[in-house]
């Protein structure tokens, strides 16, 4: 069995200097080949039930799909509940097998944040899990703009939240289909001073592939949540399958053709992270 918190993965790229990805998933095709993907390469994985999944598969569903997956696993697995808004969806997260809650507060006043995610840290450190929060507002391609981190409040949160990682607003978006743009790296180097959590970057897909390599070398980043890339090769390959012949109705029969070129994509985006081979 190789399911494990989300610290438990956190805490040595911390010390060693890489990172592990937070990969978003979508149902059971994808999944599986993120996990495919990590054991190819030898390094954890972290897998992701962000709102668009959770609109689609319930979490207690969610939660056995991670567990039959990770008790399966030759690499570390850890089940991420991403983007819960409310304590009771954290708890029933918890109550359905995650092992790391991640709650976003980041629309709430500082204080307001802190105080909440604080409860989630607690519930989450009690039951012997990890928990994830968020200061400063990350927005969406073609949607709601973003509100880049303070540094002092990120200090602050760090402090009085009790979190595991801490997910910061440093020019990166979400939904990002290309990698035209780049994170604030002064902003960055300004959180880093004065922290001491491991941080995490969401809207990872519109970074460039070469930074994240970077970072996860040279900053505390640990973390970096991937999901429209991945996306995009499940899209593709769909696409594929379905149009090279019109007649086809089996799904399992189409799906299956998702699974190479999911994995594919995966293991680039897990291999640029620099995870050292596991033992």
């Amino acid at each position: 069995m190789t399911l494990v918190t989300l610290k438990d993965v956190l805490i040595p790229a911390y010390d060693q200097g890489y990172a592990v990805g937070g990969l978003v998933t979508l149902g059971w095709e994808d999944m599986r080949a993120y996990v495919a993907a990590a054991e190819a390469e030898n390094a954890p994985v972290i897998l992701q039930a962000g709102p668009s999944c959770r609109e689609h598969t319930p979490l207690p569903v969610l939660g056995k799909m991670f567990r039959h997956l990770a008790e399966n696993a030759s690499v570390p697995v850890v089940a991420h509940l991403d983007h819960g808004y409310t304590f009771e969806e954290c708890q029933i997260a918890l109550e359905s097998g995650f092992t790391s809650l991640m709650f976003d507060g980041s629309r709430k006043p500082l204080l307001q944040n802190i105080d909440e995610t604080a409860a989630i840290a607690e519930m989450a450190h009690a039951a012997g899990i990890s928990c994830e929060g968020e200061i400063g507002f990350v927005g969406y391609s073609g949607g709601e703009g973003s509100n880049g981190t303070d540094p002092e409040e990120a200090a602050q949160f760090a402090r009085e939240s009790g979190v595991d990682a801490m997910a910061i607003s440093v020019g990166n978006v979400h939904l990002q289909e290309n990698k035209e743009g780049g994170l604030d790296e002064e902003r960055i180097a300004q959180i880093d001073a004065i922290t001491n959590v491991p941080l995490v970057i969401h809207g990872g897909s519109g970074v460039p592939v070469s930074q994240r390599a970077r970072l996860a070398r040279e900053t505390s980043i640990c973390k970096f949540n991937i999901g429209t890339e991945l996306r995009m090769a499940f899209g593709a390959a769909l696409r594929e399958a379905v149009n090279r012949d019109p007649d086809r109705f089996d799904r399992v029969a189409i799906l299956k053709e998702t699974h190479d070129p999911v994995e594919a994509a995966a293991r680039a985006v897990i291999r640029a992270f620099g995870a050292p081979t596991q033992n």
